[in-house]
């Protein structure tokens, strides 16, 4: 294409624990790129990538932004991606189509949770990934203490390739390892003018150490500069560039920059490192992908403009100018306006009516794009999060996404009939939107109940019914989601031999059922499958259990953690059907794991509180009387890190809790671990505000 060379696109997350300073930093990116004219600050509600109004009230990232600018003849896909714990499913679709990333840490908090849990995401993803050490002028920074700590608790190697020049309120620039020059930036010029000098003895001498450490890593991933270095040869700054790159792109490296966003310092060379150390498409070369008539078939999609098109949609939104807008990383191929393309999941044509650059929530409409491109598309009606677009004579499937599981909900109904109508449309599309979102009818109680990430999560829905939407709703207090699984094995078997609209019907199903240890699946096999028995009644069958099982048999909780292996099947040419199949394996199943027993479970959390010393005791106390279990104790920066776990059901409104019992000094995150199973004693009164005896 015209103008755009492959190699020259960047596709980079922003990524980190909330309040790292993850926007401020990408507000800067855009500032010097010349994509903004003027800074916007988080704290001012001006940040161009927060441009939600619930961001911009409380100061966080909600959803990921995406945005392009250029620097140094490179075209650079951004998109910034929440800290919060409760919107990590955005950063789980972002990574998913990203080449490369930056880690944003600060470097007084260092390696936080919601860090830890953003690189495990990157490493399923098997993203490259550099890191920015920012807040350098804060109290408390500490540049080598964060370098070990992502050493230690990320597992990574790790390296500094800059060293900061002074530090807290002192820090006024870094020295750069590689070229061994200090640059210095002014406090008058927004950051846009900073001065490059030679180092001074003192502060070469400290620097041809940490040089020295730096080239020991890159040994490891290149023989060439190992036996040179052996050797006492001088290595040069182009030699270093390379074996960085090389061992960035191949997620063995971490080189390690730092800078304050917030005090315009250390941006422009970490655009330098962008452009120089992580992967064009064409570094990441093919894409695998499954073959959509035999899925069992691997088929590649080269990152070229001469392959077949292909494209993952990553996310979907809403623009209140152009409608619903599906997010788009192609592979391979082009992609141009009024185009017809295909989706192989749902066997639907999908017509391209605008492809459009993003902005944050602005958009420019463009005729055509690329492999490598990052862009959106308005007018799909099929296809969303996690699907393929193809050309239909050539269609293939890329993995599917994982979704992570919902802890919580909230019953709502709405205040009038006129809201009524509108709700359940809303909502449905606010599933689509936000997979990690989804509601149902509890049919006990008749209520309404949407499910999500955490309180906040639940409490940014609620008010976008209302702000957005127009839809007014009532909205009662949080409630624990539950599940069931079952405590030992059991069979069933069930016959549905009977006459439904004037046809008989027939279907038998044996099964058996065992708990599956340490995992959130309802798994079935198939013993031998009879010969003669067509296999849409095992697909029948399968789906009819997977439908079953959100159901659960003892309080209307979703099933989890269950094996089931369908014995046998009997079949009748004359009278077998579907739909008697379905029945008798759905009946099947819930007597099973009635036999089998029923327990519930509840969604244990791991908390990390941190708090001054003169805290930790009321702290621990505190987690002890919530049923927790205290983990470890960790001094950090003169301060406490209380690890724990602690079930959900005694952690509602502990933000207000923690600020008491600290004097507001405490912090804390909280992040969904694993289900496990209730004591006796806690699970009859959970039932019995729902009227079960146990």
């Amino acid at each position: 294409m015209k103008g755009r060379e492959i190699q020259s696109i960047r596709n980079i997350g922003i990524m980190a624990h909330i309040d790292a300073g993850k926007t401020t930093t990408t507000e800067r990116i855009l500032f010097y790129t010349g994509k903004n004219y003027k800074i916007g600050e988080v704290h001012d509600g001006t940040a161009t990538m927060d441009w939600m109004i619930q961001e911009q009230e409380r100061g966080i990232t909600i959803t990921s932004a995406a945005t392009t600018c250029s620097w140094a003849n490179h075209i650079i896909n951004i998109i910034d991606t929440p800290g919060h714990v409760d919107f990590t499913i955005e950063v789980e679709r972002s990574l998913r189509v990203l080449d490369g990333a930056v880690g944003v840490f600060c470097a007084v908090g260092g390696v936080e949770p919601q860090s830890e849990t953003v690189w495990t995401q990157g490493d399923r993803y098997k993203v490259p990934r550099i890191a920015f050490i920012n807040k350098m002028d804060r109290t408390g920074a500490d540049f080598l203490s964060v370098i070990s700590e992502i050493r230690e608790k990320l597992g990574k190697k790790a390296a500094a390739i800059q060293m900061p020049i002074g530090t807290e309120e002192n820090f006024k620039g870094l020295v750069d390892l590689i070229n061994l020059k200090a640059l210095e930036w002014s406090d008058e010029s927004n950051g846009e003018k900073f001065t490059q000098r030679e180092l001074s003895q003192d502060e070469l001498q400290e620097a041809k150490l940490y040089r020295d450490e730096l080239l020991e890593h890159l040994a490891d991933y290149d023989d060439n500069l190992a036996d040179r270095y052996l050797n006492g040869e001088e290595i040069s700054a182009a030699e270093i560039d390379k074996a960085i790159r090389k061992a960035t792109i191949h997620n063995g490296f971490i080189p390690v920059l730092c800078g304050s966003a917030f005090k315009n310092k250390g941006v422009q060379p970490l655009l330098d490192a962008v452009v120089k150390y992580l992967p064009s498409p064409l570094d990441i070369g093919a894409t695998k992908a499954h073959d959509a008539k035999d899925f069992e078939t691997i088929v590649e999609r080269n990152p070229s403009d001469d392959e077949p098109f292909s494209g993952l949609a990553f996310k979907i939104a809403s623009d209140p100018f152009v409608g619903r807008i599906t997010y788009l990383r192609i592979y391979s191929g082009v992609l141009k306006t009024g185009q017809q393309v295909y989706n192989p999941l749902e066997k639907k044509k999908e017509r391209i009516n605008k492809l459009l650059q993003m902005h944050a929530n602005k958009r420019t409409e463009i005729e055509e794009a690329g492999a490598g491109d990052i862009v959106a598309i308005s007018g799909l009606k099929f296809t969303t999060t996690g699907q393929t677009l193809c050309l239909d004579h050539k269609p293939i499937i890329f993995d599917l996404m994982e979704f992570p599981e919902t802890v919580i909900s909230v019953a709502i109904e709405p205040k009038t009939n006129a809201d009524e109508e509108k709700l359940q449309t809303t909502l449905e599309y606010l599933k689509i939107e936000d997979p990690s979102f989804t509601f149902r009818n509890n049919k006990e109680t008749g209520q309404l109940l949407i499910f999500g990430m955490g309180e906040l999560h639940l409490e940014i829905i609620c008010d976008r019914l209302a702000r957005e939407f127009k839809v007014g709703v009532n909205v009662g207090s949080p409630q624990v989601s539950y599940r069931e699984s079952i405590t030992g094995t059991a069979s069933a078997e069930q016959t549905v031999n009977r006459e439904i609209q004037g046809k008989n019907q027939f279907g038998h199903v044996s099964l058996s059922v065992e708990p599956l240890e340490d995992s959130s699946e309802i798994q079935v096999e198939f013993g031998k499958k009879e010969r003669g028995i067509p296999e849409d009644i095992f697909d029948a069958i399968k789906k009819s259990i997977h439908d079953s099982a959100p159901g659960g048999a003892l309080a209307g909780y979703p099933f989890i953690g269950i094996k089931v292996k369908i014995n046998e099947v009997k079949f009748s040419e004359t009278d077998s059907n579907e739909v008697a199949y379905v029945i008798a394996a759905s009946q099947a199943f819930k007597e099973a794991c009635t036999k089998a027993g029923i327990v519930l479970m509840e969604p244990l959390m791991a908390l990390e509180v941190t708090t001054p010393s003169d805290f930790s005791g009321d702290v621990i106390a505190d987690v002890n009387a919530k049923r927790g279990q205290i983990l470890g104790i960790e001094p950090k920066s003169g301060k406490d890190v209380v690890k724990a776990e602690v079930p959900l059901s005694g952690m509602f409104g502990y933000s207000t809790q923690i600020r008491s019992k600290t004097q507001g000094r405490a912090s804390f995150t909280l992040t969904f671990k694993r289900y496990e199973k209730m004591a006796l004693r806690e699970a009859k009164e959970v039932l019995a505000k729902r009227g079960i005896v146990l």
